[in-house]
Parts: structure tokens; C-alpha cells; sequence
């Protein structure tokens, strides 16, 4: 259970947000809309990072199993840190909080905050945009959609997505200026 404090200041927060969340997630009326981001809320749940993971070497003969390695290196960091910031923050999903926000898929954890999806996508991202910048063009939409189908879909308030977003990028640039080069070193092409 989380603290008072933490409590307190999530229930203002999704108060403030509810307005913003019930306006966007009322786009799920449209099925294209429903159906797209239901596509890309599953992508988000790793197959897009395996596929462009697994494709990394490929598409990159120099230094693709180092940046591929390194993705995975910085999947398994973004996952332990979101899931002890949900673990420890608790904060109910909008659909959860408020029902007349419709979820559109089924959430893959309990808690919302931050947002899981955003920060893997960010993350990923950013590494590929500091270590491949020619890839960063193609992965940003797919990028933005991951993070608009979180609160289109219910399952995530704005904030859920910018934190996920700050946290994702954060280690993404860390893991690139600390570990890059070593990894690079050890797993490059000669």
C-alpha cells in the first residue's frame, strides 16, 4: 500500500487529469482508432522492441549486437525501475478510478503509474537515436503512438506517460554515455 503522501497527492492529480483522460479516451468510439491503438498497445508490449532487437545486427553489421546488447541491458534496468515505482506508489489505473473511462485492452499490470510501455519505448529509443541516428526518424512515430495509446486506451493518466517518457529517456542516455563504449569494445565488429 502506498504512503498518505503519495495517496494524497495521486487522488488531486487524477482528479485534475480525469477531464483530459475521459476527452481523449472518448476517441475509442471510432474503431479505427480503438483498433489502432489496440495494434500498437500490443507492438508496445515487447514485439516491436524483440523484432527490432533481433533485426539490430542485421541492419547494422558494425555495431549492431553491441547496440542490441545493450537494449536488452537497458530492457531489463527500465523494467526492474518501473516496476518498483509501481510497486511502491500504487496508483489505480483511470479506468479503475473512474468508470466512465472505458478501458480498450487489458492492462498487462495492476498499477499505473509510471507508464511501463512509455518508458521501454523512450528508452529504446533514445539509445537508438544516440547510437544509430539514421533509425531514430522511422522509431519516433511509433514511439508517440505507443505513449498516446496508453491514455487513449484508459489504462494510463498523462502524467503515467510523461514520467514514463522522462524515466525511459533518462536511462537511455545513461546507459549510452556510461555502458556504449564498453559494449561497443567487447561486441563490435573489428
Amino acid at each position: 500500500m502506498r504512503s498518505s503522501k503519495a495517496s494524497r497527492f495521486f487522488e488531486l492529480v487524477d482528479q485534475r487529469e480525469f477531464a483530459l483522460c475521459q476527452s481523449i479516451n472518448s476517441s475509442l468510439r471510432f474503431r479505427p482508432v480503438q483498433g489502432y491503438f489496440k495494434v500498437v498497445s500490443r507492438l508496445g508490449d515487447g514485439w516491436f522492441w524483440y523484432a527490432l532487437i533481433l533485426a539490430m545486427p542485421v541492419l547494422r553489421p558494425a555495431d549492431g549486437l553491441a547496440l542490441a546488447l545493450l537494449m536488452v541491458a537497458n530492457g531489463l534496468v527500465c523494467t526492474l525501475a518501473y516496476k518498483y515505482l509501481k510497486s511502491r506508489l500504487v496508483r489505480e489505473r483511470p479506468f479503475i478510478s473512474f468508470p466512465s473511462i472505458n478501458c480498450g485492452t487489458p492492462p498487462l499490470d495492476r498499477y499505473s503509474f509510471p507508464s511501463g510501455h512509455t518508458l521501454h519505448a523512450v528508452c529504446f529509443t533514445t539509445v537508438v537515436g544516440l547510437m544509430a541516428p539514421s533509425l531514430l526518424l522511422p522509431l519516433l512515430p511509433f514511439t508517440l503512438s505507443v505513449a498516446a495509446s496508453r491514455v487513449v486506451l484508459g489504462l494510463h493518466y498523462p502524467s503515467d506517460v510523461a514520467a514514463g517518457a522522462v524515466i525511459g529517456g533518462g536511462l537511455g542516455a545513461l546507459a549510452v554515455s556510461w555502458l556504449a563504449a564498453d559494449f561497443l569494445v567487447m561486441f563490435g565488429a573489428a
